[in-house]
């Protein structure tokens, strides 16, 4: 997440990614970390998220959960000739806390858009 970034201006390497929605059950703890979501609330707003470009062995081993992007909150979608949903857009490897099956039990996936 890029907070403490500033966003006036494109970054040196990788693009600033805003405007995703997190399907709870997770909200933003503290800088840079999920946690359990307030009760009864659905989405919540992702911060800015700084995307940036690296090689596998420069990836620091913290722990993280590769979290699903969707287009829409249906989590579904056709499968194309290249066997991948029209639904799913990447994951994102995200940090956390808590071990990656944690949020994988608890469906955590972000959005693009939400449901009218």
């Amino acid at each position: 997440m890029a907070d403490d970034c500033d966003t006036s201006k494109p970054p040196e390497d990788g693009a600033y990614v805003n405007g995703l929605y997190v399907m709870v059950p997770a909200g933003i703890e503290r800088k840079n970390v999920f946690a359990e979501s307030t009760p009864k609330v659905l989405f919540d707003t992702m911060p800015m998220i700084q995307m940036k470009p690296m090689k596998k062995v420069d990836i620091p081993e913290n722990p993280i959960y590769w979290c699903p992007v969707y287009k829409t909150s249906e989590r579904r979608g056709v499968l194309s000739t290249t066997g991948h949903s029209t639904n799913f857009v990447i994951d994102m490897r995200l940090s956390s806390d808590k071990p990656e099956m944690h949020w994988v039990l608890r469906g955590l996936a972000l959005l693009c858009q939400l449901d009218d």
